[in-house]
């Protein structure tokens, strides 16, 4: 028990000061009929992989235990960028942040991919203001994390979180990331051709595992960009997996099999690959270590690269973007469900002081896709009912994880009545993740509503 309450402690310190915030469309099967959009401007396309030079010995970011932990805190100042962590080892593969831009029918986007376990939203603001400030004006950026437990910590402006997960705050590890990110952006900008785009999907079992006992997503979305030569532009890659097949021990900085596969995929296809999570929140990975890493990502990069050459491209597809301000319901943190089923339901703690009612979600449709944000880890069960709403309207739609913003998990009911580390974690109660995917849901009509309109 005095585990427990130590446990819950940290978490309590962790959650409550860390600043973490949470062409033609498919008729519907309600008979909505195709749409198009007016003949305008073409598709434009342009992307780029930025590796992150990250200075020799940052921390890892994203376990919390003993074996990354230093003995004693460096109150002797011998490391510059670890204080609570030991500090990483080496590189095992590059940190990158992978931009992609599309424009058209006079919307802009700018879609970035990077190796961190989270963002925070003020990171999302600062990218946006500075290439702003360089004359490049979005309707809509995606900022989305891998999910990687080997990514950089140091970069959190938390005190609190860099105690728990990522080590305290390293100015020159997070102006590092922000400038490779904003690099990325810049040079995906200064690429920028006439492009099509094809969408697809596929499918790899057996690789990962329920946190909850229920049906996993095996599903593999594709979004293949090309120029109107059929040479390569990127691909954007959506699949649902905890970024910890590297356990704790490991020091080296590592993208995870998120990083392995696409940097597989970019050797073969020589553009980059952006990664983008699902709903994560219940999905853990079946294998673990390098070897598990070589088995998950090789069977994942081969489906992308079989996806890639039968996917067929389109030319005209429409681009509309949508942002919408999401509220939540107040959170606060249930001691049950870190604790056990004997501590009573009405105990718990407020946590509105600490976290905002309201987070954002952005929606893209691009040809007949459409992609939508999710401020955190989104069970399965509520991924998928996000994800048939999407269909009903578009041929394709897929669910973006960790993407602008974190605000932890988000459950069904039954997921959240029942005491684990991922209800622990649920900080919106257990109608928060009903509240997350209707507004998904009604942020995907916005969208097919604009592209009626062709507006």
């Amino acid at each position: 028990m005095r585990r427990r309450l130590a446990l819950v402690g940290l978490t309590v310190l962790w959650l409550s000061l860390s600043g973490w915030s949470a062409g033609a469309v498919r008729a519907s099967a309600e008979g909505r009929p195709p749409v198009g959009r007016p003949a305008g401007p073409g598709l434009l396309a342009g992307a780029r992989t930025v590796d992150v030079a990250l200075p020799v010995g940052v921390p890892l970011a994203g376990y919390g235990g003993l074996e990354r932990r230093l003995r004693i805190p460096d109150v002797l100042n011998r490391y510059p960028y670890a204080f609570w962590f030991k500090p990483g080892t080496g590189t095992h593969d590059p940190i990158t942040a992978r931009a992609l831009v599309l424009e058209g029918g006079g919307r802009r986007l700018l879609w970035l991919a990077v190796d961190l376990v989270a963002v925070e939203r003020d990171m999302v603001r600062e990218v946006r203001t500075r290439l702003e400030s360089r004359g490049y004006r979005y309707d809509g950026v995606i900022l989305a994390a891998s999910h990687t437990h080997s990514g950089p910590g140091a970069f959190s402006r938390s005190a609190f979180l860099g105690f728990l997960a990522v080590d305290r705050l390293a100015p020159a590890v997070r102006a590092r990331l922000l400038d490779a990110m904003v690099r990325a952006g810049e040079e995906a900008e200064s690429r920028k051709a006439p492009a099509r785009v094809g969408i697809g999907r596929g499918e790899v079992q057996g690789i990962t595992r329920s946190r909850v006992g229920r049906p996993l997503d095996p599903e593999v979305g594709v979004l293949k960009v090309v120029g109107t030569d059929g040479e390569p532009i990127a691909l954007v890659w959506n699949y649902a997996i905890h970024g910890t097949v590297l356990g704790k021990g490991n020091l080296l900085l590592s993208g995870d099999v998120m990083g392995a596969v696409s940097e597989e995929v970019e050797g073969a296809l020589h553009v980059p690959a952006l990664y983008a999570n699902g709903a994560v929140g219940d999905v853990s990975p079946a294998l673990h270590g390098w070897r598990g890493l070589h088995e998950i990502s090789q069977a994942l990069s081969s489906e992308l690269l079989a996806a890639w050459k039968r996917i067929p491209v389109a030319a005209g597809s429409p681009l509309s973007v949508v942002s919408l301000r999401v509220g939540l319901p107040p959170p606060h943190l249930a001691l049950r469900n870190c604790l056990g089923r004997g501590v009573p339901r009405w105990l718990t703690l407020g946590m509105g002081w600490a976290f905002p009612a309201e987070s954002e979600m952005v929606a893209v449709a691009i040809g007949d896709s459409a992609w939508v944000t999710i401020p955190g880890e989104l069970e399965t069960q509520l991924g998928q009912a996000v994800k048939a709403e999407g269909r009903r309207l578009f041929r394709h739609a897929f669910v973006v994880g960790l993407a602008n913003d974190y605000g932890g998990y988000f459950l069904t009911p039954e997921a959240y009545d029942r005491p684990s580390y991922i209800a622990c974690a649920s900080l919106y109660g257990d109608t928060g993740g009903r509240v997350v995917t209707e507004r998904a849901k009604e942020i995907l009509r916005t969208l097919y509503d604009l592209q009626a309109r062709g507006t």
